[in-house]
């Protein structure tokens, strides 16, 4: 691809993104609609890109913006503010849901916390999920996570940091839904 069609196709796909998520918004246009599938895989393109926009730059790609950019949910700052910030803002579940933002407590080896976004939730103790910087400077898309908590509430889970390999257990606060909380 040569420098200008990369330049141009950089600066586009935000903007197809944006156009995607008015038209679900719109429901059914001219005969037809945008699932919220088509929005969902626009958003994880656009988070893509811009982690090898990035990495083509040599610059440190986080679980922040990739997580907003994949899951549409505008909350700033590190990672273990997240389920504090959606408080009244967006809805809040114990419960994994395709789109939501997992958000991780802060522990000794994690101290500003971690989020994710799940991309498919396999059985009420497996889930898949998309997110940045888990390897250091790498997206990691369909990651599985599995539910290892004594009351199956998704407080604690194990992630597949390697194909078949779970590491340690990671606390996890809960989902982050991208809905706005009702009042």
């Amino acid at each position: 691809m040569n420098v200008k069609r990369a330049f141009w196709r950089a600066r586009l796909l935000p903007v197809v993104g944006a156009g995607l998520l008015f038209l679900a918004n719109c429901g059914d246009i001219q005969g037809g609609s945008v699932s919220r599938a088509e929005v969902e895989a626009a958003r994880l393109e656009v988070a893509v890109q811009e982690v090898q926009d990035l990495q083509s730059k040599g610059r440190r790609v986080w679980c922040v913006p990739f997580a907003r950019n994949a899951s549409g949910i505008e909350i700033y700052g590190n990672a273990k503010t997240w389920w504090g910030q959606a408080k009244g803002l967006f809805a809040r579940d114990q419960e994994p849901q395709t789109g939501a933002v997992m958000a991780f407590s802060a522990t000794r080896s994690n101290p500003l916390g971690h989020v994710a976004v799940v991309s498919k939730v396999e059985d009420p103790r497996r889930i898949r999920v998309n997110h940045a910087n888990w390897h250091r400077n790498k997206i990691s898309l369909g990651m599985a996570v599995i539910d290892v908590s004594e009351k199956n509430d998704w407080s604690a889970v194990r992630l597949e940091s390697n194909p078949g390999a779970f590491g340690r257990v990671y606390p996890v606060t809960g989902f982050i839904l991208p809905t706005l909380e009702e009042s």
